[in-house]
C-alpha cells in the first residue's frame, strides 16, 4: 500500500486533494491506520481515481461524478447529464466567440480613429419591473414633457412614490423627428393602479440589451446614438425592439407634485446622466 504522498506523487494528485476527496465520499483511502489516521492507497484504486479526472475534465461537478460512480444510475440519465453539459459548454464558446469579435472590433476602430473610444457600450440583461406609464404620440421629442407633467400629477395626487430612475420608451420602428409615439414610464412598487390614460402595468424583461451612458444635456445626444448605432452594426447585431432612455441623474422639476427619490436628482443640465438602451440579437 501507498502512503498519501506517494500515491500523490504516482496519480499527480496532491495530497491537499486526496483529503478533500475522502472527506466528500468521492474518493477513499483503501485503509486508515486506526492509531495514526494515516491515509493508504492502493494500485487497484487509480483506476476509480482516473475515471474521477477524466469525468472532471468533462466539466462536471464532484457531486455528479460521485452519482455517476456510486449510484448506478441508468444509461437514460447520464446521458441526460452529459446532454445538459455539453449544452453549457457550447454557450461558453458562443458567448467567448461573441467576445471575441467585439475585440475584434475595438480593435478595428482604434486602428482607424486613432484613439480609444470615449464611450462604452455594455450589454446587459435588464430585469423586469412595474411602471405607471402614459403612451402617446408628440408632435416632438419636447413635448414629451406634457406626458411627464400628467404622470406625474397623477403620481402626486394618489401618494405614489416612484422606485427608480425615470424612463422614456421610443415605440416607433425608425427615427422620426415629428409625431413621436413615446412612453413616459415611473418605477412603482405595491398596489399601484392606473386610472384613464395611465397605466400601471410590468414591463418585460431584455435577455440582451446594449447600453452607452449620455452625460449632459440633449444638445449632443445624437452622437451617443450613432455611436452605439455604430457598436451594434460592427459587432454583428441587430436592433431587436423599441429603444429606452434610463434618466439615471435627471434635474428636479420645480412643480413637480410627486417625491422622487434624491439618488436620481442634480441640480444642473450638465450633471444629467441617461443611458441609452437598445434590444439586440445576433444577426
Amino acid at each position: 500500500m501507498f502512503k498519501i504522498g506517494d500515491f500523490s506523487k504516482l496519480s499527480q494528485v496532491s495530497a491537499k486533494t486526496l483529503r478533500y476527496y475522502d472527506e466528500i465520499d468521492l474518493f477513499k483511502p483503501g485503509e486508515i491506520d486506526r492509531f495514526t489516521g494515516y491515509r493508504y492507497y492502493t494500485m487497484a484504486q487509480l483506476a476509480r481515481l482516473h475515471r474521477i479526472l477524466a469525468l472532471k475534465d468533462l466539466g462536471l461537478s464532484l457531486e455528479q461524478i460521485r452519482r455517476l460512480l456510486d449510484e448506478a444510475l441508468p444509461a437514460a440519465q447520464i446521458h441526460g447529464m452529459l446532454k445538459l453539459k455539453q449544452a453549457e459548454i457550447e454557450q461558453h464558446i458562443e458567448d467567448d466567440q461573441a467576445r471575441l469579435a467585439r475585440v475584434a472590433a475595438l480593435l478595428r476602430q482604434i486602428e482607424q480613429e486613432d484613439t480609444m473610444p470615449t464611450q462604452e457600450v455594455v450589454i446587459k440583461r435588464i430585469e423586469p419591473q412595474r411602471v405607471a406609464a402614459i403612451r402617446d404620440v408628440v408632435p416632438t421629442f419636447p413635448a414629451q414633457g406634457q406626458l411627464w407633467g400628467e404622470l406625474d400629477t397623477y403620481l402626486g395626487q394618489h401618494h405614489i412614490t416612484p422606485i427608480g430612475p425615470c424612463l422614456t420608451i421610443y415605440h416607433d420602428p425608425e427615427y422620426r423627428e415629428h409625431d413621436v409615439e413615446l412612453e413616459v414610464c415611473e418605477p412603482v412598487a405595491g398596489a399601484v393602479t392606473g386610472e384613464g390614460r395611465v397605466k400601471v402595468y410590468e414591463l418585460p424583461a431584455v435577455e440582451t440589451m446594449a447600453c452607452i451612458l449620455h452625460h449632459g444635456d440633449f444638445q449632443n445626444v445624437g452622437e451617443t446614438y450613432n455611436a452605439l448605432l455604430r457598436w451594434i452594426e460592427t459587432n454583428g447585431y441587430r436592433i431587436s425592439g423599441c429603444n429606452r432612455e434610463v434618466y439615471l441623474l435627471a434635474v428636479a422639476d420645480p412643480h413637480t407634485q410627486a417625491k422622487y427619490p434624491a439618488d436620481y436628482l442634480t441640480d444642473s443640465d450638465d450633471k444629467r446622466v441617461t443611458e441609452i438602451q437598445f434590444p439586440i440579437e445576433k444577426v
